[in-house]
């Protein structure tokens, strides 16, 4: 239960972070192919990200860290080959979008926790 709610909260913040940048596109604000998105991501972010972080440990050394940002794009570019219906303009608007993807996911959990917390009471 607490994957579907994470999926749909993600889902949410896809068609929010869509809807906000002029650069990233969902065909027709379609709900099932933000839902496709979120869960591509959700697998990439589980599989290929962690191999990708192993295999630029000395880069995201040297960067301080920021490198991971430019995996964060790619990660959402390769979505973006994946998922027909969903297309980002640029490596920028990737990274910007991966930006606001991830503050709408944090305010959307923040507000589900807080109703948890309410609900027990």
């Amino acid at each position: 239960m607490k994957f579907v709610i994470q999926l749909i909260i993600s889902t949410l913040a896809v068609l929010i972070s869509s809807y906000l940048l002029p650069g990233v596109h969902i065909a027709n604000n379609s709900f099932l192919t933000a839902l496709v998105v979120a869960a591509v991501l959700s697998f990439l972010n589980n599989v290929v990200k962690p191999i990708m972080v192993i295999l630029t440990i000395p880069v995201t050394i040297v960067s301080l860290g920021l490198f991971l940002l430019v995996i964060n794009a790619g990660i959402i570019l390769i979505t973006t080959k994946i998922v027909d219906g969903f297309t980002v303009d640029s490596f920028w608007w990737a990274l910007i979008f991966s930006f606001i993807l991830s503050i709408v996911t944090s305010i959307l959990q923040s507000v589900k926790q807080t109703d948890e917390q309410e609900n027990e009471k």
